[in-house]
C-alpha cells in the first residue's frame, strides 16, 4: 500500500491561496484540513485530506 502524499504546510497555503495567519485562525475554529505536525514541528496535510476538505467547502457553499 502506497504511502499518502503529504503535503508542506507553504504547499497548502499556496493551493488554497490563504495566509499563514489566516489558516491557523481557521484550523483553531476547527475548519481547516486535518493537519499533522512532525516531531520536528513542522505541520503536513495529507492530499486525500486536502481533498476532502475541498469537496467539503463546495458542498458547503453550492
Amino acid at each position: 500500500m502506497a504511502r499518502p502524499q503529504m503535503l508542506k504546510l507553504p504547499e497548502v497555503l499556496e493551493e488554497i491561496g490563504m495566509s499563514r495567519a489566516a489558516f491557523y485562525r481557521m484550523r483553531a475554529r476547527g475548519q481547516a484540513p486535518r493537519t499533522r505536525k512532525l516531531p520536528n514541528g513542522q505541520v503536513r496535510v495529507s492530499r486525500s485530506d486536502l481533498d476532502a476538505w475541498w469537496e467539503r467547502c463546495e458542498e458547503r457553499f453550492a
